[in-house]
Order: C-alpha cells, then structure tokens, then sequence
C-alpha cells in the first residue's frame, strides 16, 4: 500500500479519478495502491437519500480503503460557493447537514470532516456573520464528538476564492480558539497555505500540533508535489521531524489520468 511508508496518504475522490462515476472511484484508488480515501461532500443537497449514502457507504467499503476525511456540506464549490455555516441564508442547510455527515463519517469509521467557512456576504456586517460561524461550529463540533471525530477549519488562497475570509494560518487559528471546542483543529492546505504568502516549513516547525489533517498540492498551478516551486521534500522532513502522524491527503488536479499520477511517491514513502 502506498500508505505504508513515512507517511499514511488518502487520494481525494472529489479531484482525483473524477474521470470515473463516483461509485467507482474507491475500487480505482485501491487498485492504485491507496488504503485510504477522503471526499468533498459528494451529493447536490445536505440530506440525500438513504439509497444513496447508502451506496457510497457500501461502495467504500467493497473496495477495502477507509474514509479519513469528509466535508460537510459547502454548497455549490463549482459555482463558487465556498461553505455555509456563516451565511445568514445558508447556515440552515448546513445545519441540516451536520447529523448525516456525521452519520456517514462515523460508519465508515472517519475520524475528520472539514467544515468550510463561507464567503462573505454583501450587506451582512462581518462580525454578524462570525457570530453565526460560532454557533454553527459549535454544533458541528458537539456532534463530532459523539463519534469521536475533529472537525477542522481550512484557509484558502484569496486569488481564486477573494469572498473568503480565512486565508491565513493566523486567521484559521484565531477562529479555533474563539470556537473553544476542543475537538476542533487546522486543516493545513499547503497549497493554499503557500499561494498566500506563507513559509510552510516554518509554519510546519511552529504549529504541526495544532494540524488535525494536511493537504497538498503544487504551486503554481495545483499539480501534484514536484510540478511547481513548493519544496516538498523539505517540507515532508519537517513533517516527519514534527512528528505529524495523520493522513496527507492528495487534493492536486492530474494532467492525465488519476492513476499515472501517483509515481512521485515512491521516492516519498
């Protein structure tokens, strides 16, 4: 398994093998290699069918891989809709969302569910919106609990979402300990995270504690790790010296097919 070396790596099922149905995606990461997958929240509303959780449950399971990670619900991404839980118009669907990712995440054994912030809205004063970012957290991180689970905040680059507000490491930390949860930690996207300006070694070094789940990809351009100007085998040396044991989940756009791009790991695991 690719996850048996230094690092424990989970392919992102909502960026990589996107050429095949969703249901046949954990199949093509196990045959790949991968013990372990993550998803962006894959259905068009916050409470699908049972059918068909039911479906993707049995899917991932039939292939033997493990879910590591799951979004709550975050809206329309491919419309530019970047979460929900600080929308005065949208925080009801996420809410309704919280119980059946929870649900999913639990029966499938997924210990981390990505909650994303949401962008700004015209009109509505930001700290209304913080507050409700708050209380919503709350709620997602009480449920989480019952399961055992972290729920994590991610920053993200402002060049390609400039409505959200959490773009900086600083940013996503302040958020956390406002929240007070104590079940909730940083999704350190290194893509976004260096886009911003950031030294990611340096944040690596300073803050690895406090990541409760990584992501990467290269910049420029969001390839896998060795298609940009990221030093990524520094940066994996950092890992293994701060001692980060979770899952790295691969979140890069391929130039081909999903399963020509994973050679670059060999020389990493």
């Amino acid at each position: 398994m690719i996850e048996s070396g230094a690092f424990r790596f989970a392919v992102n099922l909502s960026i990589l093998f996107t050429e095949l149905p969703l249901l046949e995606r954990p199949q093509a990461a196990a045959k790949a290699g991968f013990g372990a997958v993550e998803l962006w929240w894959p259905f068009d509303r916050p409470d699908p069918a049972d059918a068909e959780l039911d479906a993707l449950r049995r899917a991932i399971e039939d292939a033997g891989v493990r879910l590591t990670g799951l979004n709550f619900d975050a809206g329309d991404l491919a419309a530019g809709e970047r979460g929900l839980l600080s929308r005065p118009g949208d925080a009801a669907r996420f809410l309704a969302n919280i119980d059946v990712a929870v649900g999913l995440a639990g029966s499938l054994g997924c210990r981390v569910l990505n909650a994303l912030y949401g962008n700004r809205v015209t009109g509505v004063p930001e700290r209304a919106q913080r507050e409700l970012a708050l209380d919503t957290l709350s709620r997602a991180a009480e449920a989480a609990a019952g399961i055992g689970a972290t729920v994590v905040v991610e920053a993200l680059n402002s060049h390609e979402n400039p409505r959200y507000p959490i773009t900086s490491s600083a940013a996503a930390f302040a958020l956390i300990e406002q929240t007070g949860a104590a079940n909730m930690a940083f999704l350190a996207d290194l893509y976004h995270l260096h886009r911003m300006g950031e030294d990611v070694p340096a944040l690596i070094d300073r803050s690895a504690g406090r990541f409760g789940h990584i992501q990467v990809a290269d910049d420029p351009g969001r390839g896998r790790p060795g298609t940009g100007a990221m030093p990524y085998d520094l940066i994996f040396e950092r890992l293994g010296a701060a001692g980060y044991r979770g899952h790295v989940g691969l979140e890069y756009r391929p130039t081909g097919p999903s399963a020509d791009s994973f050679t670059w790991l060999k020389e990493t695991t």
